[in-house]
Order: C-alpha cells, then structure tokens, then sequence
C-alpha cells in the first residue's frame, strides 16, 4: 500500500478502495455517510487485506 493510498483514504475512503469491487465500495461509502472515521477504517483495512 502506498502513501497515496493512505492519503486518499483518509480524504475520501470510497475512491481508495475503486479497484477493490463494487461491494467495498458500497460497504465504505455508508460507513462513510454514517461517519468519517469508520470510513477510513473501513477503507484501510480494506486496503491491507492480503488476500485481496
């Protein structure tokens, strides 16, 4: 993961995970609407998920 991916996860946590799938995608902007700070976690441990 690069550090333009953590900024872009803290700034807007559903365009840091757009290759991820549609689903995280999803899943990160209601976190997000219902909060920003369950948002940028959602999307980094989207992000540091090995298996993906």
């Amino acid at each position: 993961m690069s550090i333009w991916r953590v900024i872009v996860s803290i700034l807007f946590p559903p365009l840091a995970v757009f290759d991820k799938g549609c689903g995280s995608i999803v899943i990160v902007f209601l976190l997000t609407l219902c909060g920003w700070v369950p948002g940028v976690i959602a999307a980094l441990v989207i992000l540091n998920n090995p298996k993906s």
